[in-house]
């Protein structure tokens, strides 16, 4: 291979970029990429995007984290964005300056003209997105300059130009403003990628791309994850779902053949001369387990559960009884409401179950004691009992012993924390008190959640 080497360098931090996002990138792909760059070079930067996409990626969820570290090896221009004549210098008004661009960013989203958008774009950022005064805590933020800039209400200017030359509304004016609005959101995307460039050429490449791009959605921690990624995550569960289901499946099929048989295994080996070619195994026939989740759907955990729900939801059909309860202070069945609908499963749990009593704040204490006092008949020798939740108590009883009575008659109970470790010791956290009669483990996002059940439940 003849892979020039400034461009080796680069292709291998981009691919450690990757991986640290979230990308397994392994090194046949790597190899695949270097080859793709010495056959594309950089001449073609959309055309280099695309074949190194078709050489590393394994799925479409990936995309938007190759795309935004792609910007950042690769970028589109180095320094500062060259003005055209006539237009403004940085140092002027910011008011005169965001007035002049609203003017000429109309015409470009009018005329639909990208490179003229990403020429503004740039001017955007170097004219009203540089803060700091001193080495060290200078930089360009993506968001002060639409703060300033404020292309959103450009929509009714755009739209009543493009109306120019016609008598009146007609039924394309819902579909104009449709793609006005998707060429505005385009162009903030754009103001994102040149801050995070400029602020790469300050602070280095490798160090920007590891804390600047978001990661992919199976990465995404739980507690801090919004409506929209929560949302991505709901549509994970599927493929998630289906490779967790072949890996059971594969280690249901290992777990059939048991354990060796010392005493067959030895009388096979006469005919070998006592060289055991031939093992033989106990057979045993694995029996799909019992689950039970108990889930805790108050606001701080509500998405951490939401998302393990469906899950396990999707996963049924690898067990042979599935039964949900949700608590917030009391403990209700929830089975039927889990996968009925689309949305948040934990919201139309709070909405329809009886999961609250006289306040809303989470008592463990309480909805544990309930569950062993009313619902302990649904855990029996072949349940798997998960609980999920931060085990934030509010500083209330956190009845250990509802708990033993729950792990005395389950085959095993796990609890899967969204918090890290480092913080059971905080605050109203009753994480060590709890973690001390049931394996405790820490679940922040898809990704480990996945791994867990994977390793965890029984076969």
């Amino acid at each position: 291979m003849t892979t020039q080497p400034g461009l080796t360098q680069r292709l291998t931090s981009f691919v450690h970029a990757l991986r640290a996002n979230g990308l397994r990138v392994g090194p046949s792909e790597t190899v695949d990429a270097a080859a793709v760059a010495e056959v594309l070079g950089l001449a073609h930067r959309e055309r280099l995007r695309e074949g190194l996409a078709a050489a590393l990626l394994r799925g479409e969820r990936q995309r938007a984290v190759f795309d935004a570290t792609f910007d950042l090896y690769f970028p589109l221009r180095v320094g500062a964005f060259p003005l055209r004549e006539g237009e403004p210098e940085p140092g002027a008004a910011p008011a005169a300056d965001a007035e002049q661009l609203r003017e000429r960013l109309a015409a470009a989203l009018a005329a639909g003209d990208q490179a003229r958008l990403a020429q503004l774009a740039g001017e955007a950022v170097g004219l009203l997105g540089q803060y700091g005064s001193t080495p060290g805590s200078d930089g360009y933020s993506a968001a002060q300059t639409l703060d300033r800039l404020r292309p959103e209400i450009l929509l009714a200017r755009v739209l009543a130009a493009l109306r120019e030359g016609r008598p009146a509304p007609d039924f394309t004016d819902r579909l104009t403003a449709d793609e006005i609005r998707r060429r505005i959101q385009e162009f903030r995307g754009m103001v994102g990628t040149e801050a995070r460039r400029r602020v790469a050429e300050l602070r280095g490449t490798d160090r920007i791309a590891r804390r600047a791009v978001a990661p992919t959605i199976d990465q995404i921690d739980f507690l801090y994850a919004g409506r929209d990624q929560l949302a991505e995550l709901r549509k994970a569960v599927r493929p998630l779902s289906r490779k967790l289901a072949t890996r059971l499946a594969a280690r249901r099929r290992r777990a059939s053949h048991g354990e060796i048989d010392l005493r067959r295994t030895l009388r096979r080996s006469l005919s070998t001369g006592g060289v055991p070619l031939r093992p033989a195994y106990r057979h045993r026939r694995p029996q799909r387990p019992e689950l039970v989740l108990l889930c805790d759907v108050s606001g701080s955990v509500a998405g951490f559960a939401d998302f393990t729900m469906l899950l396990v939801q999707a996963l049924k059909s690898e067990f042979s009884r599935v039964r949900v309860f949700g608590f917030v202070n009391r403990m209700a069945e929830v089975t039927d409401l889990v996968g009925r609908d689309p949305g948040s499963t934990a919201e139309r749990i709070l909405t329809t179950a009886q999961v609250m009593g006289y306040h809303s704040n989470s008592d463990y204490g309480t909805a544990l004691g309930e569950f062993a006092d009313r619902h302990l008949d649904a855990v029996g020798p072949r349940t798997s009992v998960l609980v999920l939740g931060d085990a934030r108590n509010n500083h209330r009883d956190p009845n250990l012993a509802a708990l033993r009575a729950i792990a005395l008659r389950a085959r095993r109970v796990f609890w899967l924390n969204p918090e890290p470790p480092d913080l059971w010791t905080t605050g109203d956290s009753a994480a060590l008190r709890y973690a001390s009669v049931v394996e405790m483990h820490p679940c922040r996002n898809a990704r480990q959640l996945g791994t867990l059940i994977e390793r965890l439940l029984p076969v």
